[in-house]
């Protein structure tokens, strides 16, 4: 009879974290690519269904890669980034900081990656910076008001953009879990091939298509 005994802490499921703008966008624009391809396919003469079919190759894993696979996996050990051309996966110890400023962004081992499925909207933290200086405000006049003996209001949660919000919670994941053993190691990056061969074949044959008109 074997007894084995757990060698690490457990680790819970991942975190998602994608664009659900950038989802919807990639679904829309493989359904035009789908449908203007399609026509061409179908109506059209000569060389035009296969550089529609071409386009077609070339098109559909870009919009994939920049709409639809951008997306960031946490848990307590830690964080998996699916960018556009790249899988980067960054155990916590090895991050120095996770931060956002014109966009989201993860520093490791003196490199720089970049969360695409965590977009910046600087509309939106200027929105959220308005309702902190107004609650600030408020929390004045609520002093004043409480030195004054009359009625105060209890205070608002303050609004946090998005992506600012998002970029602090993996910052206190990283930070909780720089410690644990399953957190060690060093940042790996793989290449996704998958993607990058079928666009390259695409732009490939294109070319050679309408070359040869």
């Amino acid at each position: 009879m074997s007894s084995q005994q757990p060698t690490d802490e457990p680790v819970y499921d991942d975190r998602v974290y994608r664009s659900s703008m950038g989802v919807v966008s990639g679904v829309l624009l493989l359904a035009l690519t789908a449908w203007l391809c399609g026509d061409a396919v179908v109506r059209g003469s000569g060389n035009t269904p296969w550089i529609a079919l071409a386009a077609a190759l070339c098109a559909v894993p870009l919009i994939v890669a920049f709409t639809i696979r951008p997306a960031v996996f946490a848990n307590d050990d830690r964080m998996r980034v699916r960018n556009p051309f790249r899988i980067i996966e960054l155990p916590w110890a090895a991050v120095d900081v996770v931060r956002s400023g014109y966009s989201a962004e993860v520093l490791a081992e003196g490199s720089k990656y970049q969360l695409w499925s965590v977009p910046v909207s600087l509309r939106e933290r200027k929105k959220a910076n308005r309702q902190r200086l107004r609650l600030r405000h408020e929390g004045l006049r609520d002093r004043e008001d409480r030195s004054a003996g009359g009625k105060v209001r209890a205070p608002a949660e303050p609004m946090r953009a998005s992506a600012d919000r998002i970029v602090d919670e993996l910052q206190r994941l990283a930070e909780r879990g720089a410690e644990r053993p399953g957190a060690q190691g060093s940042v790996r990056v793989h290449w996704s091939y998958e993607i990058i061969a079928p666009a390259v074949a695409g732009a490939l044959l294109l070319i050679i298509l309408i070359a040869t008109r």
